[in-house]
């Protein structure tokens, strides 16, 4: 039985930064590739300095590393190459020659003056598999525009759909609280790659991945964009209603907020008896999801009049041992409080240079043959440099010397 990293056998030149890009890198890195990170001497990927807040020493005062920074940055070598030198140039190009794969979220073209891009490396390795990250893709009329995930959340049309409804309290289009596209585009970039490096067996050639945030964002519209191209109807924000499913939703108990999600009638029917709601499950207009549905209005007003007669553990109790689908709203305290967290080990602790250690979140993949690893802690800014230009970069100690004195490194 091989305990080898799936992907050990791999090597990513990262010149991304921010989130969508350096979420990709850091899921391969997890599974085992090796993940060069190049950034800006002096500064780094501007994640760096989104903080507060900050990982904290022993003591308890701030290290320079920000939160957001360490979330998405485990398992990578930082080193650190000016792009705008010539020589910062001549080394990323010699260290791509030595990868499998460069990862990058510069505008459209924003890398060709510095021979950086995907036309310019294939000719001296035919093998690279190149993934272009960007908001609109390398063509069409928006392919210039920069793009942000709350700028996407809005073009895209989740904002349109996320949020309470117009003329209910606190109604109006609202993001989704984390950076989503940011992150479901790190998902489909590194499909991607692996999809590209299986064929580079087949055919022995790498080829350009055009992967862009508005692309990912429609695609995962889902039901919802399906929704829109059968009926011709946008749908509208719903709050935490589901448009094609009901009871599915939050209600509010005597003490606090919980969740249910019915998706069958069986279901249904043991919900009514959970909440002493006799007949409704028999009742026409309920008796379906179709119906139920189509007459969401009548059946809120029933099932939230009754869920504010108990408390939220109470239902929640009830509800789980008649096997109806329901949860509590966790704040991130209760979240990272939950023992089926602790038992999946989603949280890790790593050995961290400034800070003694860090706890970082940990990997949902889990494989049984050969599981994610976790090597290293997001690295110091240039911490790597050296150590990856004397052994990749086949470069001696006094050209690293030199590098650095002319401000390259």
């Amino acid at each position: 039985m091989s305990d080898a990293a799936p992907l050990s056998h791999l090597r990513i030149l990262d010149l991304s930064r921010v989130l969508a890009g350096p979420w990709c890198s850091q899921l391969l890195a997890d599974l085992g590739a090796e993940v060069i990170k190049v950034e800006r001497p002096g500064s780094g990927d501007e994640t760096r300095a989104w903080g507060p807040p900050y990982l904290k020493d022993a003591e308890g005062r701030d290290t320079s590393e920000a939160a957001y920074y360490l979330a998405i940055n485990r398992n990578k070598e930082s080193v650190t190459i000016d792009l705008a030198h010539p020589e910062g140039q001549k080394i990323v190009r010699d260290l791509a020659m030595k990868c499998d794969v460069v990862l990058e979220n510069y505008k459209v073209g924003g890398l060709k003056k510095y021979g950086l891009d995907y036309e310019s490396l294939a000719k001296l390795n035919p093998h690279l598999i190149y993934c272009s990250i960007t908001g609109f893709g390398q063509n069409g009329p928006w392919a210039d525009r920069p793009g942000y995930d709350f700028i996407i959340q809005g073009i895209g049309g989740l904002m349109s759909v996320t949020g309470e409804a117009d003329g209910c309290p606190g109604g109006g289009p609202q993001k989704v609280g984390v950076a989503l596209v940011d992150i479901l585009t790190g998902l489909y970039a590194a499909n991607a790659i692996q999809a590209a490096l299986i064929e580079r067996e087949k055919s022995g050639l790498g080829q350009h991945i055009d992967v862009s945030l508005l692309d990912t964002q429609v695609a995962s519209l889902a039901n919802l964009a399906l929704n829109y191209l059968c009926s011709g109807v946008s749908p509208r924000r719903m709050g935490n209603a589901h448009p094609n499913i009901a009871p599915y939703q939050v209600l509010a108990s005597s003490d606090g907020h919980f969740i249910v999600a019915v998706g069958n009638d069986g279901q249904f029917r043991r919900f009514c008896e959970v909440l002493d709601l006799p007949g409704m499950a028999d009742d026409e207009r309920f008796a379906s999801n179709a119906a139920r549905v189509r007459n969401r209005a009548a059946l809120d007003a029933a099932i939230e009049a009754r869920a504010k007669t108990q408390t939220k553990q109470h239902w929640l109790e009830r509800l789980e041992a008649a096997d109806v689908p329901c949860g509590p709203i966790n704040k991130l305290e209760e979240v990272f409080a939950e023992p089926q967290l602790a038992a999946r080990e989603m949280v890790v602790t790593m050995p961290h240079p400034t800070a003694g250690e860090v706890k970082l979140v940990g990997n949902p993949i889990k494989l049984a043959r050969t599981p994610v690893a976790y090597r290293s802690p997001p690295p110091l800014l240039g911490q790597q440099t050296e150590d990856v230009l004397r052994t990749i970069g086949g470069l001696t100690d006094e050209q690293i010397e030199k590098l650095r004195d002319a401000g390259v490194i």
